[in-house]
């Protein structure tokens, strides 16, 4: 991914949570956005095979790049 491609993107979560997640994250030798990231190609990946390829258009661009 080039640099100019990154989006930075916040999230809100319990503390207790987070270190959950950071020590899983070890366990898999991934940093936390790593592992946010692989996360999200699954979640896409599992939407697209049950409904359909997500073409992003210019409208949809719009409208989920904030």
């Amino acid at each position: 991914m080039k640099k100019e491609d990154e989006k930075n993107f916040s999230l809100r979560v319990d503390a207790d949570t987070l270190v959950k997640f950071r020590y899983v994250c070890n366990y898999h030798g991934r940093s936390a956005n790593s592992q946010l990231v692989q996360l999200m190609l699954r979640t896409i990946s599992a939407y697209e095979k049950e409904h359909e390829e997500i073409i992003i258009t210019e409208e949809i661009r719009k409208k989920y790049s904030r």
